[in-house]
């Protein structure tokens, strides 16, 4: 197989390392367009999310291009070589790639066993390489194999009925901190994105809390009174001067620059009381050292691993029954996979049959027999009978 992909993610990389390769959209599609023209590899997927960053290529020359591939993503990040980063990066190839992407889409191998925003976060960036033109005829099928699992994984296993994403645990956290929500005072900065959303959501089933929203962009953050509670909306460069008030503050941006300092919250909190920070950015949105000023505590990202364990343990009955599925479905690909790159020898295969037979309709047979051969074979049986082709000719 000549699928690869480099990956750093919560499992081998700590949040100060994920947010060196947290990248904008625009050095995102830049690497992507990179690989392709430093001819690193023909096709090219870059998955970015707070818990990860993934990078999956496909060459049709066999062998390794993962050191060209570190190397473009360490220049991407400003990584030098002095800084030892490679003990973060892990790397797979043909079936090992295949299947961790595929456990990626489904959920099992976010932080949070099981989450939905994942699955979203892969189509998307799956439409982004297309869009610019570094995704084809491989990529785009292994992607679209992998959404298909993903949603059988979802209707056939409970893995994510009961649905724990980072936005709930935040809400869970926050409770834990204060005892409860009811009648306490929340901000949320960055309201109108993806993350923020699904925060606002949940903030919006808690009956007495009061909440204030905040976002750059405006436009997308209007009060909403159609809901068990309303919410406030300011303007995000006033957000300091309500924080006194506040019992939570949760930031939710892709900020590249802190949206809470310790310096200006410092100035602004008169009141000493318990308060709740949360950050659910990669790269970071609120300054760490806030935790000195006294009441406060901040949570980020990583601090939630222990909730996440919790929710996992509680899913790996279901675990099984998903792998069962994503292997077949990835068998499937396989097979595929094979196929395509064995059609020249196929041509070749009909052409010499042809040649011999005589028989009215015996190519629509050999068509027939072939394709049969594809979709009831292992894939390692059809590499090798193509294999065995090609040292025959």
């Amino acid at each position: 197989m000549d699928i690869s992909l480099i990956s750093i993610s919560h499992k081998n990389a700590p949040l100060e390392v994920r947010a060196r390769f947290a990248f904008p959209v625009e050095a995102q599609e830049e690497l992507m367009r990179q690989v392709i023209a430093r001819n690193i590899a023909e096709e090219c997927v870059f998955i970015s999310t707070c818990n990860r960053t993934e990078i999956y290529t496909y060459h049709a020359c066999p062998g390794s291009n993962f050191t060209k591939m570190q190397a473009l993503l360490f220049e991407f990040a400003g990584i030098q070589v002095e800084e030892e980063m490679g003990d973060y990066v892990r790397m797979y190839q043909g079936s090992k790639a295949i299947k961790h992407l595929f456990h990626v889409a489904a959920g099992l191998d976010s932080m949070v066993m099981g989450e939905d925003q994942i699955l979203g976060q892969v189509k998307r960036a799956h439409e982004q390489a297309h869009q610019i033109g570094t995704c084809g005829v491989y990529l785009n099928t292994l992607f679209r194999y992998a959404v298909t699992a993903a949603k059988k994984v979802k209707t056939e296993t409970d893995l994510s009925r009961t649905t724990v994403s980072m936005a709930t645990m935040a809400i869970k956290a926050a409770e834990q901190g204060l005892g409860t929500l009811h009648g306490k005072k929340v901000m949320l900065i960055g309201a109108s994105g993806k993350i923020g959303g699904v925060v606002l959501k949940n903030l919006q089933c808690i009956e007495g809390a009061k909440v204030c929203i905040t976002s750059r962009n405006m436009s997308q953050a209007k009060e909403d009174h159609h809901h068990r509670i309303t919410y406030q909306v300011m303007e995000y460069d006033n957000r300091y001067e309500l924080m006194d008030e506040m019992d939570v503050i949760i930031s939710a941006t892709a900020s590249p620059h802190y949206t809470v300092t310790y310096g200006k919250l410092s100035k602004v909190l008169k009141t000493e009381k318990p308060r709740v920070l949360i950050d659910l950015a990669v790269p970071i949105d609120i300054e760490a050292k806030v935790e000195q000023i006294p009441g406060v505590k901040r949570f980020d990202v990583d601090d939630f691993q222990e909730l996440a364990r919790v929710n996992n343990e509680k899913k790996q009955h279901e675990v099984q029954a998903a792998d069962q599925i994503l292997a077949e479905i990835q068998k499937d690909f396989e097979r595929w996979m094979v196929f395509q790159l064995s059609l020249p020898k196929i041509e070749q295969l009909k052409k010499r049959m042809l040649e011999e037979a005589e028989k009215k309709g015996f190519e629509r047979a050999i068509d027939k027999m072939l394709y049969k051969l594809r979709d009831h074979s292992e894939p390692s049986e059809l590499y090798a009978f193509f294999s065995h082709m090609e040292e025959n000719d």
